[in-house]
């Protein structure tokens, strides 16, 4: 018998990444070890938590029609189910987006002392906003950042325009710094396409981030820590048939992903011991996926993902599958190993 007993996987969200989120989210519940835990799908979305359905150890799962869910108590983190209330001992976040990407929900958690799956509130909140993600590595040794331009709403998009025309080079990508899945990112190939770019990724958030685009190989790579230590999983080479990475081509089936990367076993494990290393400088906790563009300048790293997707067709179970780990096991060494 494992640390914990009752087993909460919290889907959904409040952004664009919401309906991406329950997917991932239900695969990651049908895939936790179910002789070990009870498992209680959670869907949370504008402060509205309910319960989606149950599982408990070695019996079916018991799914609840939406409209008479039962709804979980914030106070507590706990439910009333057939007669029974049932308080939660762990939680594994499956929220891509705001709150359990941002580090809110981590925030929530720490304080009713439950543990879960993800880096800290700290570190979910750093790693979740791109710009300031790219602060704490930009003057590393051990991987490069491609030039940027920070942006606030409000700030004059003439004066911003200009100061992008003297200090990167086009094509830019305009991307909102607290977004997923590629929402309100814009590849921009010349000046007068700039301003409205910046004001479409505004509406996704507050600030933006515009940065010169690097061209090269793309590049993923897995880092999670279990008994032993920080570990990477294989890399995976995304090979796109758009113009980037973007939501088409990540859920339309408009990419392939070769995994493992066709690359020479210098490159491979030059990723592999980045995502280690930008793992552990961050104080990263559970698995999280980090994306790159390689190039003959060496590695450059993109972002963070500290709540990668999780559906069967997800870039992390690809990686685990290569691998050769089962994912069963595999989530529960997560589980078993949070803090």
């Amino acid at each position: 018998m494992g640390k914990f007993k009752k087993i909460a996987v919290i889907y959904g969200s409040d952004s664009s990444e919401w309906e991406v989120s329950c997917r991932s989210g239900e695969f990651t519940a049908s895939r936790i070890d179910g002789t070990e835990y009870d498992v209680y799908e959670i869907f949370a979305r504008f402060g509205k938590w309910s319960l989606v359905a149950m599982k408990k150890r070695d019996a079916m799962r018991i799914p609840f029609p939406e409209g008479s869910r039962p709804e979980i108590d914030k106070t507590d983190f706990s439910v009333k189910v057939l007669g029974e209330k049932v308080k939660f001992d762990y939680a594994y976040i499956m929220q891509h987006g705001t709150p359990g990407e941002s580090g809110q929900l981590q925030g929530y958690l720490e304080m009713l002392g439950i543990p879960f799956s993800s880096c800290s509130s700290f570190v979910s909140t750093v790693a979740f906003d791109k710009y300031a993600c790219k602060s704490y590595l930009r003057n590393v040794d051990f991987v490069r950042c491609a030039p940027d331009v920070f942006v606030r709403n409000g700030m004059d998009l003439d004066a911003v325009a200009a100061k992008v025309d003297s200090t990167l080079r086009y094509p830019v990508f305009v991307k909102p710094t607290d977004g997923g899945s590629s929402f309100g990112i814009t590849k921009v190939k010349s000046p007068e396409n700039l301003v409205e770019a910046i004001r479409f990724a505004f509406s996704e958030g507050p600030t933006v981030i515009i940065e010169q685009g690097i061209a090269g190989r793309e590049l993923t790579c897995a880092a999670y820590a279990d008994a032993e230590g920080v570990k990477a999983l294989p890399v995976i080479e995304i090979v796109t048939e758009n113009d980037y990475f973007d939501y088409d081509a990540k859920y339309n089936g408009h990419s392939s992903e070769v995994c493992p990367a066709e690359i020479d076993d210098s490159l491979r494990d030059l990723v592999q011991q980045t995502s280690c290393r930008i793992y552990s400088h961050l104080g990263c906790s559970g698995v999280v996926r980090i994306d790159y563009i390689s190039n003959e300048e060496g590695l450059h790293f993109l972002e963070v993902n500290t709540i990668p997707g999780m559906t069967s067709a997800s870039l992390v179970p690809k990686m685990v599958r290569t691998a050769g780990l089962d994912i069963t096991d595999f989530l529960t060494e997560i589980i078993e190993n949070s803090k």
